[in-house]
């Protein structure tokens, strides 16, 4: 039995050091296998790392020139802009139900088998069709947890097959 319960302890331990590697991804190495990884030194390049951003950040999921649209690759999106920190902003913006452009809605999955087969039951409606319009409808991420988004119209459809889905672990900010 204390086998059984040390194998599941190291297994969560590993689980939680790689997510917390890949939300330590950043942008400032473009090719190869250490592509987007943090070169600094220390555990994980963890330690001694400042945290330039000293307060929380607004960002727009997709970039200033992405809506929330059908067809935009969100996960990716996500993890080339991570790491997200706790209190950050994200700012969701599409545009009103019209004839010419499909209706959004922004939906947070309680679980990531939820988020992997795009199933809204349980799901909570965070936004509605024509709350992403003009400056956007805002979310802050408030708590140590993942969150996992998605688009819920046509029955999970744009989430399905438009990847209009992410997910965030937001990090606490770490000030030196």
């Amino acid at each position: 039995m204390a086998m059984k319960c040390g194998g599941g302890l190291v297994l969560v331990v590993l689980v939680v050091a790689c997510m917390f590697d890949a939300a330590m991804a950043t942008k400032n190495c473009t090719t190869g296998y250490n592509a987007g990884r943090n070169h600094t030194n220390g555990f994980w390049g963890f330690a001694g790392r400042k945290n330039t951003t000293l307060g929380s950040r607004r960002i727009i999921v997709g970039g200033s020139d992405h809506n929330w649209r059908f067809g935009f690759n969100y996960t990716d999106w996500a993890i080339k802009n991570a790491p997200f920190y706790l209190n950050d902003t994200l700012v969701f913006k599409y545009d009103p139900p019209n004839d010419t452009t499909f209706s959004h809605s922004v939906y947070l999955l309680p679980d990531f088998w939820s988020f992997q087969n795009c199933d809204l039951k349980r799901a909570r409606k965070i936004g509605e069709v024509s709350d992403g319009s003009g400056d956007g409808f805002e979310f802050v991420l408030k708590r140590w947890q993942p969150h996992y988004f998605a688009c819920g119209e046509r029955d999970g459809f744009h989430c399905k097959v438009g990847l209009m889905k992410f997910s965030v672990w937001p990090l606490m900010r770490w000030h030196n």
